[in-house]
């Protein structure tokens, strides 16, 4: 499993709130519904990606814009159009005033704005919750992620467009995975540039001597590896791969494994029906009070601490 599989695994857009919105100018966005992840396509039209305290981003028709953590920032028809309605937590959207705009904004299947015919059509994606296991990828990108028609090349905007006014059986499940794999070919169109500040261990994975062990590494985590059954792999002496994986890398290959190990369990807390044991056997622990130990060190609190409070996350607003 190299760095982008793994975001299938997490986050994977499951119930991913997904809506198509037709706006008329003037109209500015206000997004401040604390979702992890947020995903916006331009289908027609243009508008203006403004980040807090950042200069003003244009984006054309077939642009991306992925929101990486929960800061708010603001989609307009102009860099200079005042806030028109704020998105808030629970999809709520609200006038500057006040007033509750939820239903009067609300044109159909999935569709959502200020006028049926909209100037500008875009397409957004928000993930509910985050994942340990993306985020040690994700915590490498900026905030805002832009990425162009003409570098995206990719049919997959159209096909979203096309998907996400149907309300067939099991449309939801379909758009999820539509939704993936639109995150995964931006993010992979990113760190193609030569500019990209990838993360060690994924710019790693075309390394001779450590992709190939890294890779097996990440596939199998709960194998009990050493620094010489990994060398192993690589065909080259322990001294050799230890300081190539560190150099390449950023941290010693067991400190790395413990690492991916507690992303993956923090994940798989996320499945209430997973035993604890059975969490800790798949990532490579003995025991369960193993798993826990070392989970609380990186995370601060226990397994059922951190899997209660993604439970908590889930739960509606009240």
């Amino acid at each position: 499993m190299d760095g982008l599989s793994a975001l299938l695994e997490g986050p994977r857009a499951r119930g991913a709130f997904l809506v198509r919105c037709l706006m008329a100018a003037p109209w500015a966005i206000r997004l401040a519904d604390e979702v992890p992840i947020s995903l916006t396509a331009v289908v027609r039209g243009a508008a203006w990606a403004l980040p807090d305290g950042r200069p003003p981003l244009e984006l054309t028709a077939g642009d991306v814009v992925v929101a990486i953590g929960r800061e708010p920032w603001t989609l307009a028809d102009s860099a200079t159009t005042p806030v028109t309605v704020t998105i808030r937590p629970g999809q709520q959207c609200y006038a500057p005033d006040g007033r509750g705009l939820t239903e009067e904004y609300d044109l159909g299947v999935r569709s959502w704005g200020n006028s049926i015919a909209g100037d500008t059509v875009l397409l957004s994606g928000s993930y509910l919750v985050d994942g340990e296991v993306s985020g040690r990828l994700l915590r490498a990108l900026p905030t805002l992620v832009i990425v162009t028609e003409k570098e995206l090349d990719s049919p997959l905007i159209p096909l979203l467009a096309r998907e996400i006014v149907r309300d067939d059986p099991g449309q939801n499940a379909v758009l999820d995975r539509l939704l993936d794999l639109l995150l995964i070919a931006v993010l992979r169109t990113w760190f193609s540039r030569p500019d990209a500040a990838a993360p060690g261990w994924y710019a790693a994975q075309g390394d001779p001597v450590v992709g190939p062990a890294l890779r097996r590494l990440q596939d199998d985590p709960g194998r009990p590896w050493t620094v010489a059954s990994l060398a192993g792999t690589a065909a080259v002496s322990r001294a050799t791969f230890a300081r190539r994986f560190t150099e390449t890398v950023g941290e010693p290959p067991m400190a790395f494994l413990t690492g991916w190990r507690l992303a993956l369990a923090a994940d798989l807390l996320t499945d209430p029906a997973l035993t604890l044991e059975a969490i800790a056997r798949r990532v490579g622990y003995s025991t369960a009070f193993a798993l826990s130990s070392a989970f609380k060190r990186q995370y601060g609190v226990s397994p059922r601490e951190y899997r209660d409070r993604h439970a908590a996350r889930l739960l509606p607003a009240s």
